[in-house]
């Protein structure tokens, strides 16, 4: 009986130590792997919000042909088939270099601009291994007026000049809803009159509500900081921006209602002249179609 009694207390201990060998080893496992770091995607469906840009930039060797429109004023009435018979367009490529810098040209027809850009980012949304609440975007751009100049005095290049700088700060808060918070710097060389600021400070605001699998809702609106000494020459307005996201395979539109002819930061941020009060409401979409280069 001892022998047998001695022979199991062996094995037993045998087991244990063999036990505590094999939790030694998941631990030491563990730690050398790690957990995975779950990133956040599709914070929104397109690099743009509404006018603004999203979180969002192309991949690398992802080419976006990006086409937007605006019609006219709602309230401009019959005579011009309530802003339809008017249209602004901008035309832009954007490209992903990395999978972490995005770049842009574009022209279009308000002021007959051309515009470049540079979107950077700097943290990502994730879980796992890495916890990040929010992801963080670097946006920086340069637009060109290219109308004629009607003044007999001379102009310089650098005067038609304007330059933005934003950060774009997200959160995707779960499989529905999204938001995105972008204070934004804008810079015009040259301005109206001398009444009129040359710097502007924003706070723009944007969210996203998926009602389907390819459908979402979108808002948009940013809050200029009215000069100290406010004597504009001419009366502007907040952004205010309103639509869906339809994607259909490699296509994304969006569909929308805004206050804001203009397609480029400086435009819409600074000189908005319609009012939604009065019917000064602009029916819009935007046509993005994505190549992959690589």
């Amino acid at each position: 009986m001892k022998r047998i009694f001695l022979f199991r207390l062996v094995i037993l201990m045998v087991f244990q130590v063999s036990l505590l060998h094999a939790q030694d080893l998941d631990k030491l496992l563990d730690e050398a792997v790690g957990e995975d770091i779950n990133y956040a995607t599709a914070t929104f469906k397109s690099t743009r919000i509404v006018s603004g840009h999203s979180i969002e930039r192309m991949p690398a060797g992802q080419l976006d042909f990006r086409i937007s429109h605006r019609f006219g004023e709602l309230n401009s009435g019959a005579y011009n088939l309530w802003g339809l018979d008017q249209a602004n367009i901008h035309f832009g490529l954007e490209y992903g270099i990395t999978n972490w810098v995005m770049v842009g040209v574009g022209r279009g027809t308000y002021e007959k601009t051309y515009d470049g850009f540079a979107k950077f980012t700097i943290l990502r949304q994730s879980t796992g291994k890495r916890k990040m609440p929010v992801s963080v975007s670097y946006f920086t751009g340069i637009a060109v007026n290219s109308l004629k100049w009607e003044d007999t005095t001379k102009l310089y290049f650098w005067d038609r000049v304007s330059f933005v700088h934003q950060l774009l700060i997200a959160r995707k808060f779960n499989e529905r809803f999204s938001l995105e918070l972008n204070p934004t710097y804008v810079h015009r060389n040259m301005v109206a009159t001398e009444l009129d600021p040359n710097d502007l400070i924003a706070i723009g605001a944007g969210a996203r509500f998926k009602l389907t699998k390819r459908v979402s809702v979108n808002a948009e609106y940013y809050y200029v900081v009215p000069p100290l000494n406010d004597f504009r020459s001419q009366k502007t307005y907040n952004p205010l921006s309103i639509g869906f996201d339809i994607e259909t395979g490699g296509h994304v539109f969006q569909l929308f209602v805004s206050n804001s002819l203009a397609m480029i930061e400086k435009g819409f941020i600074g000189e908005t002249t319609g009012n939604w009060a009065d019917g000064g409401v602009h029916f819009g979409f935007n046509i993005s179609r994505v190549f992959a280069l690589k």
